[in-house]
């Protein structure tokens, strides 16, 4: 464990904003990060769990408690079989993509769809992370946790993780700290069926098609970065959280209501919402349309600190000098336009620390 004071938290995240932590302990253990989360906790100070940074944006005043940096590491494989599946646990301080590259390698098929997603294996859980028709709910097995309140370690089945689009049982509450996730994979040298059509097209086959886990995993990479979703850090379209907002999911009522207020603005004739079907009868849309036909493309912002990415709507970028308040600023702009718009109300994916948006 190691500890340090005043250290500049733009450095730990991807937005690259964030003022000083008071204290900032890395945890490299599970020991460090349950002796360290106690004792702030037995402090009763101000306690703030970094892992990737990755969906995080933090005040220009810093943090003034302790910040406890998610920094151990280790790769298991429990078992491999054919029937059974892989079942891999991953520390949660074990960079994602590193993993995903990995199961690739070794023919565990399920997370080859979310390649280039940048941050920390602990992470993926608590947001249900997804991209390209895959979620890390259809692979969790378990998730170690820390819980605060008893101060004991807990372990969640996929069941008990209460996952849903882009939420969990974590995200609702900060009282459960997670230490390593075990995923179940399957044993297979194809991927899982093709489920987007740009990653289809991008592979020259039919949606719904197994291919290689290595072409799977090169496509997708392939589709972040013409998105500007790979992390370059001498690229600022990167210098972001990823998708900045969830799409939103809507009651065919609000969906429809929706459509006509896109008529309206767009004309008759004009380019339609898009929708794909979300569980309990409800409709999801996307939120990059909305930002896009709202009056925010790409680039919007520029020269300014922060801006939407020019090779994405759905990311505010730091074009290299951003404050925390100028992406808030920008991040408020889009959300409230788009909801004058067309009256759906965007939701933030990435957390604010010390800001309200």
């Amino acid at each position: 464990m190691q500890e340090a004071h005043d250290v500049a938290l733009a450095t730990l995240t991807t937005m690259r904003v964030g003022g000083p932590a008071r204290r900032l302990v890395t945890a490299e253990s599970i020991d460090d990060i349950v002796d360290a989360v106690r004792e702030v906790d037995d402090a009763d100070e101000p306690l703030l769990i970094v892992s990737g940074g990755s969906n995080l944006v933090i005040s220009d005043d810093g943090f003034a408690g302790t910040v406890v940096h998610i920094a151990n590491s280790g790769i298991q494989v429990e078992s491999s079989d054919s029937c059974g599946g892989a079942m891999v646990r991953v520390a949660a301080g074990e960079n994602w993509d590193e993993f995903v590259a990995r199961a690739c390698a070794e023919g565990w098929s399920g997370i080859e769809a979310l390649s280039g997603i940048p941050g920390l294996a602990g992470a993926t859980p608590v947001q249900n992370v997804g991209a390209y028709g895959q979620e890390v709910a259809q692979t969790v097995a378990q998730v170690r946790t820390f819980d605060r309140d008893t101060q004991q370690i807990r372990t969640f089945t996929n069941q008990r993780c209460d996952f849903t689009y882009r939420h969990s049982v974590f995200k609702q509450t900060g009282r459960f700290v997670v230490l390593d996730v075990l995923f179940q994979l399957t044993v297979a040298d194809l991927s899982q069926p093709v489920a987007y059509a740009d990653l289809a097209a991008q592979l020259g086959v039919d949606q719904g098609t197994r291919v290689s886990l290595a072409d799977a995993r090169e496509a997708v990479l392939a589709q972040r970065r013409k998105r500007g979703m790979v992390l370059d850090t001498s690229d600022h379209d990167t210098w972001s959280c990823g998708s900045f907002f969830t799409n939103p999911i809507l009651s065919p009522k609000r969906f429809a209501e929706l459509e006509k207020r896109a008529a309206e603005r767009l004309g008759a004739d004009g380019p339609k919402p898009p929708q794909f079907p979300a569980p309990d009868g409800m409709v999801k849309t996307s939120a990059a349309w909305l930002i896009d036909k709202g009056g925010f493309g790409k680039g919007f912002g520029m020269p300014g600190p922060a801006a939407l990415s020019t090779k994405h709507t759905l990311a505010v970028t730091n074009r290299g000098k951003a404050t925390a308040r100028d992406v808030a600023e920008l991040a408020r702009t889009v959300r409230d336009g788009v909801r004058e718009a067309f009256g759906v109300e965007l939701v933030n994916e990435p957390v604010f620390v010390g800001h309200d948006l």
